[in-house]
């Protein structure tokens, strides 16, 4: 597990999510921890190293 900082696409807070390096590529929805918005994470790692990071907001 590796501990990623971000910021939120919604309220612009820094915000920070542990991502599982042994899976190569990853696609999910998790709600911000400060306004609670969906945000879109992709991930994608090579040799458990983080080489793609994208958080986008979600139309409510």
């Amino acid at each position: 597990m590796e501990e990623h900082f971000f910021q939120c696409p919604h309220c612009w807070e820094s915000i920070s999510m542990l991502l599982d390096t042994s899976v190569r590529e990853q696609s999910y929805i998790e709600d911000c921890e400060i306004c609670c918005n969906p945000i879109q994470i992709t991930v994608a790692f090579e040799n458990k190293e983080l080489v793609n990071f994208s958080a986008e907001s979600i139309e409510q």
